[in-house]
């Protein structure tokens, strides 16, 4: 059986800018032989969160390579310049591209490494693969959609699974219930729903304003309760200095402390990056109500210190019990439909890699993203998206993914890290 230098699991960004520093690399006369799966039958990102006018959080230069490398092939830039679009992007005038715009992009670049991913594979199973008392190489097995399981051998992985949706427990017994979805979902699902009138958006973030207003611009006028514990929607805070934070040498800044300051670091900045929508979504949002009191027609309801208490389906509708935090006022409240736009968790690497786990730990990272290892455990294990307590806010963002892979790439053409005298490799700092 062919053994590939590296497998990657999943083949969104992170990993195909992950392809794109080992091509450069490649062209430069260090060949990696990279293979990836990817469990989509085809490149899509957040495919149910493309709505109309839904543009970027984040300057295209935070793309795939230029941070990098502004000379490659695969920046945004040149992307718009092999479209024909970069004279009328220029004309627009603006560092946010359209989703729709972006998406295409990173379809573009992924499309350059077909040959190298094997799409609509779900990865099950990583197994340890021993000569001797030593694991010398990884096992992946994936499954197909005709149920067909393939089995490949690697000498190093790079796990970037992206983010599993948050449900929280008083839903989780309705998720064969097509009344009830997370965000992540949203433009499928909620054609599942034709005839719902009366939908309530549980979160504060990005995708629950997004949602809410596309919602408000449907036909239909199905009224929404835009449901919140918080006591009002908060604008992400992208002015200069705070933006520091999602720097590249900022992850060094953050890995250098310890997990107390880490964690003091992240509390700090949090509403950079969650519950934090665009002043702009947040303006549209607030003119909306208000023009619901001037014309006294209240189609939506803002229920803002709302904690959802329990959670109960009928077949006419999904019924929520909610108190109110500032007045501690029970009432309830029938939908035909519940969107959770309650964000995502980040540990599925846990459960993909727990063949492993003995020789991993409780899965530290080095600052190349390389998990610390029990000496006799030779593959090089890598994590994307998934190191935001020790590497900082930015990990699961494009900010770094640029600079990120390169150190990555770096890694894995470097000398494995030596076991020390209690057989654990160290970590790999460069």
């Amino acid at each position: 059986m062919h053994i590939h230098d590296l497998i990657g699991i999943g083949f969104g960004p992170s990993n195909i800018a992950l392809a794109i520093a080992l091509d450069e690399k490649r062209r430069a006369g260090r060949h990696v032989d990279a293979f990836f799966i990817e469990r989509q039958p085809e490149f899509a990102w957040h495919p149910h969160m493309l709505l109309d006018g839904a543009h970027m959080q984040i300057s295209f230069m935070k793309d795939l390579a230029t941070l990098r490398n502004p000379c490659s092939r695969f920046t945004f830039i040149n992307y718009l310049h092999e479209k024909q679009r970069l004279q009328d992007f220029i004309n627009l005038k603006t560092f946010f591209p359209s989703r729709h715009e972006f998406n295409d992009y990173l379809a573009w670049a992924a499309s350059a490494f077909d040959d190298s991913c094997a799409y609509g594979e779900d990865v099950f199973e990583v197994l340890p693969e021993k000569h001797g008392d030593e694991v010398v190489l990884l096992r992946v097995r994936s499954r197909g959609a005709d149920g067909v399981v393939h089995e490949r051998l690697a000498r190093n992985l790079v796990v970037s699974v992206g983010g599993t949706p948050n449900i929280p427990d008083c839903y989780r017994p309705f998720a064969g219930d097509p009344r009830v979805f997370h965000s992540s979902s949203y433009l499928r699902d909620i054609e599942r729903v034709p005839q719902a009138r009366r939908i309530a958006v549980v979160g504060a973030g990005q995708s629950a304003a997004e949602i809410f207003m596309d919602l408000h611009g449907r036909p239909g006028a199905p009224q929404v309760d835009l449901v919140m514990r918080a006591r009002s929607i908060k604008p992400s805070d992208d002015s200069p200095f705070v933006n520091e934070i999602f720097n590249a040498d900022f992850t060094d800044f953050v890995f250098r402390h310890s997990d107390r300051e880490r964690a003091a670091l992240l509390e700090e900045y949090w509403h950079t990056n969650y519950a934090a929508p665009d002043l702009a979504l947040i303006e549209k949002m607030f003119d909306v109500f208000y023009q619901q009191r001037v014309t006294g027609d209240e189609r939506h309801r803002f229920l803002r210190r709302h904690e959802v208490q329990n959670v109960r389906a009928s077949a006419d509708g999904i019924h929520l019990s909610l108190l109110d935090l500032n007045h501690r006022r029970e009432s309830s409240a029938r939908y035909d439909a519940i969107v959770l736009a309650t964000g995502y968790g980040r540990d599925r690497h846990k459960t993909l890699l727990a063949p492993l786990a003995p020789y991993l730990g409780d899965f530290q990272v080095d600052r190349n993203y390389r998990v610390t290892a029990a000496g006799r455990f030779r593959p090089g294990v890598f994590l994307q998206g998934a190191c935001e307590t020790s590497h900082g806010l930015s990990d699961t963002l494009l900010s770094v993914t640029a600079v990120r892979t390169g150190e990555i790439g770096d890694a894995l053409l470097a000398p494995a890290p030596v076991p020390d005298a209690h057989g654990v490799r160290q970590p790999v700092h460069m």
